[in-house]
């Protein structure tokens, strides 16, 4: 049986650098055309597949890391891709990108294709996985079967899947007790998506908060919003316009909180001194509002470092299994590995971030005239 053809193998047979022939796997544009089509003909020719327990791609890294994630345009996206690149240029590993697009976001059948085609190139030796919505069962079947996958999620409930989020529910509470410090009794909240497990966690720490003072959660000063830019305008407007309106609101995100916030100043109510509003995320606007967002900031460099982390991780447990196989022991190796996933599989990694409250311009005492 001839021997597997690494990219160095393909780079001499081209006349190429590895590097070009890396970018052309990776189908990166700018590769000469020429160049493009001569080095898919060689590979055509010599029958060529990505072996990368084999290969050795340009700069001297082995393997490569699929991440699955939403579109870059996200605000809370660069830390965690920070998080994430870090750690990986600190390993023997290179990372390909995976962007889900707007469309695909609630798509399972093309979030599905998508990690499909991750597989069938062979490419990835695992997949990290940020926000992947409709496509967490798929990834949990592959994950169950053996190949490494790490989500990054607080919108679903956890599966075997390796698993890191931040802790809503806590800073939520952390939210919600700063402002009844602030002498506070009349706090709204207006929710993110219903059907998202942040949501619901950040709704408990209200709840929460309000009940260790012996509060009882007023389900008039509760209304849906949402996560994205102006889903918390009709909330908002509601508030500004109630007879005993809320001297503070706890917004879901940031997001919300700036729709509240414009809400106010249309309203002519001055905030803070007469509504104090916090946020939750931290995303980089919140410091440059108007005025300057309190809000509780979400740990998003640490989730894709710790992320990335785990998946290293059980990439190399996979690796080390691998490398103790001997012809005489396959069958024993097999069970243990076998074992081995299944004990992974019973007791699945959670890793829940601590987040913090970063007290801004957008709070003030509580004062008796509205």
């Amino acid at each position: 049986m001839p021997r597997k053809l690494t990219i160095r193998d393909i780079a001499e047979l081209a006349g190429v650098s590895k590097s070009t022939v890396s970018r052309v796997l990776n189908a990166k544009q700018d590769v000469d055309p020429a160049t493009r089509a001569h080095i898919l003909k060689v590979i055509e020719e010599h029958t060529f597949v990505l072996d990368m327990a084999a290969s050795r791609l340009a700069g001297g890294r082995s393997r490569l890391i699929g991440s699955l994630i939403p579109s870059l345009a996200w605000p809370l996206m660069p830390e965690i891709m920070r998080g994430i690149s870090e750690v990986v240029a600190q390993s023997p590993y290179e990372l390909i990108l995976y962007s889900i697009t707007h469309e695909q976001v609630h798509n399972d059948r093309e979030q599905r294709d998508v990690i499909s085609r991750i597989l069938h190139s062979n490419l990835a030796s695992g997949v990290l996985a940020v926000f992947p919505g409709p496509s967490i069962p798929y990834l949990t079947k592959l994950y169950e079967e053996g190949f490494p996958v790490v989500i990054i999620d607080d919108r679903s409930e956890p599966t075997s899947v390796p698993w890191v989020s931040a802790d809503n529910r806590v800073g939520a509470h952390a939210a919600t007790k700063y402002l009844l410090q602030l002498s506070h009794c009349r706090i709204a909240h207006i929710q993110g998506p219903a059907d998202y497990k942040a949501s619901q966690e950040r709704y408990l720490g209200y709840c929460d908060a309000l009940q260790e003072v012996g509060l009882v959660p007023d389900p008039d000063l509760v209304r849906q919003g949402g996560f994205t830019p102006t889903d918390g305008r009709s909330a908002a407007n509601h508030f500004m316009t109630m007879p005993d309106r809320p001297t503070a609101i706890f917004a879901s995100n940031d997001h919300v909180a700036y729709d509240v916030l414009v809400a106010a100043d249309e309203h002519g109510i001055c905030v803070p001194e007469q509504l104090s509003v916090v946020g939750f995320d931290d995303i980089a606007p919140s410091s440059y509002s108007r005025p300057p967002l309190t809000t509780v900031r979400q740990p998003f460099y640490e989730m894709g470092k710790q992320a990335t982390e785990t998946l290293l991780a059980l990439l190399e447990k996979s690796s080390t299994q691998k490398r103790v196989q001997t012809a005489d022991s396959l069958y024993a190796s097999e069970i243990h590995h076998k074992m081995s996933l299944q004990n992974q599989i019973n007791n699945p990694v959670r890793v829940r971030l601590a987040t913090n409250l970063v007290e801004r311009s957008s709070c003030s005492p509580y004062k008796n005239y509205m």
